[in-house]
């Protein structure tokens, strides 16, 4: 039986009625506030600060290195003028870096001439750059529409974040350092029992996302065909993606199979972080250190050589933490790291409590960590708890039938 818990304010928010089209036609206010939707003081703090960071990063990559590699002495103005005017045309087409070059000198050229045509040559250089930078937009805009829905199919992609399955519960938190993300979680149920998979794919934005939607399919697949143990999975993913001699990406990943009806999971680390194991008994947590090279690291037989396979008791009351490093180098205004202790101390405190809550309590604290600070990594981590009474009904929980890899 698997069950997938949802939670009911998703409904109350999600729930719409019809627009009355005519009152909209004679408001006369509706494109006022349309316009101002939004703009609010936080919201406009951190796009000045987002806006901020981005002109420093161009400005820094524009100029590169500001000493003159023959005299020793910081480059001129003029010179860092001509870089700056450099990066920003070479990232246009031909057309608009020769429509933005003809602008900018009629610029500088009608605020030193006189006469009429020194006159009209300003406010056509004016509208010319505010073409460009009409068309500009525009572009942008679509290529934000098509990130969104890259970002939508990446999100339907993932499990639900609140899930049963027999004796266990398992809740999962997720956010992205860009509009897309290189972490991959899932839970993958089969006759034998389920896997749980965590991944952080190295790089960030559409690449990583295109590769981590290329490994969930490959898992899949592997789990469908051969039900591997945690240590086959890594071996079959490491030989696919060494397959590829150009490629330089590697994997840091944990896998753990908990078995039907069984006191205990099988779990495999290749170069991730390790898990952090709450047991109910003696109250008390451990890290759950296991060698292994992230995959696409080493040649597969090296890696089948140096990666162990553990078996973990797992009781009722016990509770595990997987994560990827986004969650122990956050960092805060102070520049300090969220960090490895403060991860576990939390699982001291709140390991004996419920999948839903002890995540609850992680996402509250790293948000009051880190503040207004932008996360700069993808984000991720799940929380899989052995439950005391398994058979004891879900509020909010929608149970579904058992979805088995094999047909």
């Amino acid at each position: 039986m698997v069950i997938i818990k949802i939670k009911t304010e998703s409904f109350r928010r999600t729930g719409t009625s019809l627009d009355n089209e005519t009152k909209q036609s004679k408001d006369r206010f509706a494109a006022y506030r349309e316009y101002t939707s939004g703009i609010t003081r936080e919201q406009i703090e951190k796009d000045l600060q987002s806006d901020t960071n981005r002109l420093k990063a161009l400005y820094k990559e524009a100029l590169g290195d500001v000493r003159d590699p023959k005299t020793g002495q910081e480059i001129g103005v003029l010179e860092k003028f001509n870089r700056i005017v450099g990066a920003l045309s070479s990232r246009m087409n031909p057309t608009r870096r020769l429509v933005f070059g003809v602008a900018l000198v009629g610029f500088f050229v009608s605020l030193v001439g006189t006469g009429l045509f020194f006159t009209l040559l300003l406010p056509t250089s004016f509208l010319a750059m505010t073409a460009l930078l009409l068309v500009e937009l525009l572009e942008k805009l679509d290529v934000k529409r098509e990130i969104n829905l890259a970002k939508e199919i990446q999100i339907s992609l993932l499990p639900s974040p609140f899930i049963k399955i027999d004796s266990i519960e398992l809740c999962s938190f997720a956010n992205t350092a860009h509009e897309v993300g290189g972490d991959y979680v899932d839970v993958i149920d089969t006759e034998k029992g389920s896997y749980y998979i965590i991944a952080d794919v190295s790089g960030k934005g559409l690449s990583a996302a295109l590769y981590m939607v290329r490994l969930q399919a490959l898992v899949h697949l592997l789990i469908k065909n051969i039900e591997p143990s945690p240590k086959q999975l890594f071996l079959e993913l490491n030989d696919f993606i060494k397959s590829y001699r150009t490629d330089k990406t590697f994997i840091t990943a944990c896998v753990a199979f908990f078995p039907k009806d069984g006191d205990h999971f099988v779990y495999a680390r290749a170069g991730h972080n390790p898990p952090i194991l709450y047991n109910h008994e003696t109250d008390s947590t451990s890290r759950l250190q296991a060698p292994g090279f992230a995959l696409g690291m080493t040649r597969t037989q090296r890696l089948k050589l140096f990666l162990k396979e553990v078996e973990v008791p797992f009781k009722k009351g016990d509770s595990i933490l997987f994560y990827t490093d986004g969650l122990n180098e956050a960092r805060n205004s102070k520049g300090e790291e969220f960090g490895m202790e403060r991860a576990q101390s939390l699982m001291d405190i709140y390991g004996s409590l419920e999948a839903e809550t002890i995540v609850r309590k992680y996402q509250n604290s790293l948000e009051q960590f880190i503040g207004d600070m932008p996360t700069v990594d993808d984000i991720t981590f799940s929380c899989v708890k052995k439950m005391d009474n398994p058979e004891k009904p879900t509020e909010n929980a929608v149970i579904l039938e058992e979805s088995n890899t094999k047909e």
